[in-house]
């Protein structure tokens, strides 16, 4: 505000003749000028887009936010460097307009063990579709809510457990001699599932009652019907008569 009225005064007596506008030119552009490099390299130090939050008290390196290919991450280091940057990606609640130092932080602590179930540990880690757990090969869904850094052992074996369960309510039936065909419960009802396609299984059969050559006789006559309709509905153009 000083450095503004300053110059509006410089301004007034210039018009009054009381100052030469030549020496006030020049002490303004003594002053504003380097104050205008120091904004500007500040602003060209990162791109358009990322966030520079601060630095990593274990290693020193520079912290940053921004939006990548996948969404939004932090970054420890910088491509410029020597050392290779760390990344991780912020969870669907953060934003890099309003993440802080520690939070950011915070996020490097991911992949973590949470404990161990069934003498397998128990990882609660943030992938590319958000948080989840990690058991004995297999992967749970973090629900809205659970934070990956804060999620318990005891809220994790509940989690998995539930996961089995729908899982097993899933699998209707299996078959040791093809592995690939499978009688499931979906969401508009049991169906066949066979070489990544499915098929509708008639309203007067037992689902569970299905043999393997029953399962397979449904999906031959599935594939017959769809064959007949593509003729039926193939278009064809009449032969003109001569007149």
């Amino acid at each position: 505000y000083n450095f503004t009225a300053d110059v509006e005064k410089d301004f007034d007596q210039i018009a009054e003749g009381k100052t030469q506008w030549n020496k006030s030119i020049a002490d303004f552009y003594k002053v504003f000028h380097p104050t205008v490099e120091a904004v500007s390299q500040t602003h060209t130090e990162h791109k358009a887009g990322e966030r520079i939050l601060g630095t990593d008290p274990k290693t020193g390196r520079q912290v940053s936010v921004k939006i990548g290919r996948y969404g939004a991450v932090a970054q420890i280091g910088s491509s410029e460097e020597e050392e290779k940057p760390l990344f991780a990606p912020l969870q669907k609640t953060q934003s890099i307009e309003t993440i802080t130092l520690e939070e950011t932080l915070r996020l490097f602590d991911l992949p973590r063990t949470v404990g161990t179930f069934r003498d397998k540990e128990v990882i609660a880690a943030v992938g590319r579709f958000g948080p989840y757990l990690r058991h004995d090969g297999k992967f749970v869904s973090l629900p809205k809510g659970v934070d990956p850094l804060e999620v318990t052992i005891d809220e994790s074996i509940d989690l998995i457990e539930a996961k089995e369960k729908k899982d097993r309510e899933k699998m209707i039936k299996t078959f040791a001699e093809e592995p690939g065909l499978q009688v499931l419960n979906g969401r508009y009802g049991p169906y066949i599932s066979f070489e990544k396609k499915n098929y509708k299984i008639p309203k007067n059969q037992e689902p569970a009652e299905l043999t393997l050559d029953m399962c397979r006789q449904i999906i031959s006559e599935a594939a017959e019907g769809s064959t007949k309709k593509k003729k039926t509905t193939r278009k064809t153009t009449p032969k003109k008569t001569k007149k």
